[in-house]
């Protein structure tokens, strides 16, 4: 955020909360990754299993990249962060007076807070609610196809190429894939030679937004998008509003 300032005493615009928010979900993809990786794949196992066991036999099979799986998309997701922040703040200013700025002050923060305490409760609410659900609607296609991503596995084939299958039995076969084999070739991958070639229809991003819309249409991207924008309110208005209160408490 600072480095997009001009000076130090400067309040930064709407849009400069939007990218910083939107950068800090990218950088903290390198950590969501194999986290929400290995919880999809604890979540989906049918057998009591631990989380540590769940990633070291992810690590065993693919090594480190196969803890960063879905990645790309993960940080396309998470720069919903923009959205999320720039609603909030946007509420916020809408609700709140026009600060009386001290022109010599260099205190970012003091700006900010003497902004929010002109807010009510009631304000600080709405806009945690409104920001929760700017979040998630913008992120949640995308969370949609990480997910696949992430649910899914590798899985490799060295027979002779075959007729296409019809659209239906494709289908049915990518939903196989989750809980097919993988055949790693570790000495391929060390010589850096291509080995067989990946025919799970969710192995990239765009590769599971391309088979996803030609098989179940648009409305796939949104499958889910009610329940958890009912969830997204009540706890981002907590969220922030506690945030609101633990900052005047220590401030």
């Amino acid at each position: 955020m600072k480095l997009q300032l001009e000076h130090a005493d400067a309040v930064p615009t709407l849009g400069q909360i939007a990218l910083a928010g939107a950068g800090s979900g990218i950088i903290s993809s390198i950590i969501t990754t194999p986290t929400e990786l290995i919880k999809i794949r604890q979540q989906s196992l049918l057998v009591p299993t631990t989380a540590r066991q769940v990633a070291w036999q992810i690590f065993r099979e693919s090594g480190i990249r196969g803890l960063y799986r879905g990645i790309t998309a993960t940080a396309l997701r998470d720069t919903g962060y923009g959205a999320y922040f720039f609603a909030y703040e946007a509420t916020c200013r809408l609700f709140s007076s026009p600060p009386s700025i001290d022109p010599t002050s260099t205190d970012l923060m003091a700006h900010v807070e003497k902004e929010v305490s002109t807010l009510s409760w009631p304000a600080l609410l709405l806009a945690g609610g409104v920001a929760g659900i700017a979040g998630w609607g913008m992120t949640f296609p995308l969370d949609v196809v990480k997910t696949r991503v992430q649910g899914s596995q590798a899985i490799y084939s060295t027979t002779a190429p075959h007729a296409p299958l019809s659209p239906t039995a494709n289908h049915q076969s990518a939903r196989a894939y989750s809980t097919a084999t993988v055949v790693t070739t570790p000495l391929l991958d060390g010589l850096g030679v291509s080995g067989p070639k990946d025919l799970n229809p969710y192995r990239s991003t765009w590769s599971t937004i391309v088979h996803s819309y030609r098989n179940e249409g648009i409305g796939v991207f949104f499958r889910g998008l009610s329940p958890t924008l009912i969830r997204a309110v009540p706890v981002n208005m907590v969220t922030f509003a506690t945030f609101e209160a633990v900052v005047k408490v220590f401030s």
